[in-house]
């Protein structure tokens, strides 16, 4: 019998395969637990309209992100932040990446969630610093970070 695996099942198959199961198998496990329905012709064509869509708001998310990198390298984009510090350079504190996106929200209207910002650690010391923004899995933008003293 062809099933189309609604979630994945190991060792059957992925989400969105059409895979020959035996029978029982399918009836009494796969369709009954819901991980799998019958493939018939209504569902296969339902599940090809589906990929084709999930494809398309993929390839404009794609579009999206290497439009916000051009965006964001283009302009040189700095952003300013301001931080009480020592005599030696040293920030009372740190500047988490919460902070970057507030204030790149702020200064250039662009609005990033902060665990797009990869900062390994928070900044610590006054000066530019260069971070790397994953806007998408294969579009990776920097951006300058300029921490001045209060």
């Amino acid at each position: 019998m062809q099933v189309i695996f609604l979630s994945d099942v190991r060792g059957k198959g992925k989400r969105g395969q059409i895979k020959n199961v035996p029978d029982g198998y399918a009836q009494n496990f796969l369709i009954k637990k819901g991980l799998a329905k019958e493939a018939t012709k209504g569902a296969v064509a339902t599940l090809k309209a589906e990929q084709k869509n999930e494809a398309a708001k993929a390839a404009e998310e794609l579009a999206d992100a290497k439009k916000t990198k051009v965006s964001l390298e283009a302009d040189e984009t700095v952003v300013e932040l301001k931080a009480k510090a020592g005599t030696d350079g040293r920030l009372f504190g740190s500047i988490p990446s919460k902070q970057i996106a507030t204030a790149l929200a702020d200064q250039y209207n662009v609005k990033l969630d902060k665990r797009k910002i990869e900062l390994p650690d928070p900044i610590r010391v006054l000066g530019y610093t260069n971070v790397p923004v994953k806007l998408h899995p294969e579009v990776t933008a920097k951006i300058r970070v300029h921490v001045v003293e209060k």
